[in-house]
């Protein structure tokens, strides 16, 4: 019994570490991150967005995007073509980990929230879906320039392409601001306690 108890153990005390590392791995990437998104994924500059705690898939998505040139960007290009996948992952990895709240202006509600963003996007701009990301403190001046870029076709997705279609400035505006009034906090759990 000793034996079979030892031998399952052993099996997952690796995996465990093997995390860790991955995980510390994924950091020593996001050091040339850092200066535009912040060690921990909030944004030091406002064209930049917060990726601490947004979805490692869509993390994993908008890197390779910026390394194939689907999308395209001066910096972000430029960074992501010098990126392996396996540092890619590493770097999603290491800013998913991260736990993002956020917090709705004072006297405002879901209800206020824009309609055509809360399935995706969340009332609160905190992810719904995998790959989709979180809007929930981004700057006007981000949100408003990646709508007008997907409504202008310098930005491509089957979902957001169409939406942006239709979108006025004053629609792109409202949810400019709303999702700017939104307060986020990003916490590594790993620090916590």
């Amino acid at each position: 019994m000793r034996i079979v108890l030892f031998m399952i153990l052993g099996g997952l005390l690796p995996a465990g570490v093997s995390l860790a590392q991955d995980i510390d791995t994924g950091r020593k990437v996001a050091g040339m991150c850092r200066t535009c998104h912040g060690l921990d994924g909030f944004a030091r500059i406002p064209i930049a967005p917060h990726i601490g705690g947004e979805p490692s898939e869509y993390i994993k998505a908008q890197l390779r995007a910026f390394r194939d040139g689907s999308r395209e960007h001066e910096m972000m290009t430029v960074v992501a073509k010098g990126l392996s996948d396996q540092q890619i992952s590493d770097v999603a990895d290491w800013y998913s980990h991260f736990e993002i709240t956020a917090a709705l202006p004072t006297g405002k509600s879901g209800d206020d929230a824009p309609e055509l963003c809360v399935a995706c996007h969340g009332a609160n701009g905190i992810s719904e879906m995998p790959d989709a990301p979180n809007l929930a403190g981004e700057t006007n001046i981000y949100i408003e320039t990646q709508l007008k870029a997907f409504r202008n076709g310098k930005r491509n997705n089957e979902i957001m392409s169409p939406i942006a279609a239709d979108l006025t400035d004053a629609d792109i505006q409202a949810a400019a601001d709303w999702y700017s009034a939104i307060e986020i906090k990003i916490t590594d759990p790993a620090k916590q306690n």
